[in-house]
């Protein structure tokens, strides 16, 4: 998730669709959300690591 939001962000902001750089941002953010919850060894959704 953070490599396809960083890819949208990255794509949007070098076409000059807002949208795609705002979905790309939130896709960013819950991919570092998930990613940081899922070091510290807390499930997230019923699962304890994320491939």
């Amino acid at each position: 998730m953070i490599v396809l939001g960083l890819v949208l962000l990255v794509v949007g902001w070098l076409v000059g669709i807002p949208l795609l750089t705002t979905l790309g941002i939130i896709v960013l953010v819950a991919g570092l959300v998930l990613w940081a919850l899922g070091s510290m060894g807390r499930p997230v959704g019923g699962r304890r690591w994320y491939y």
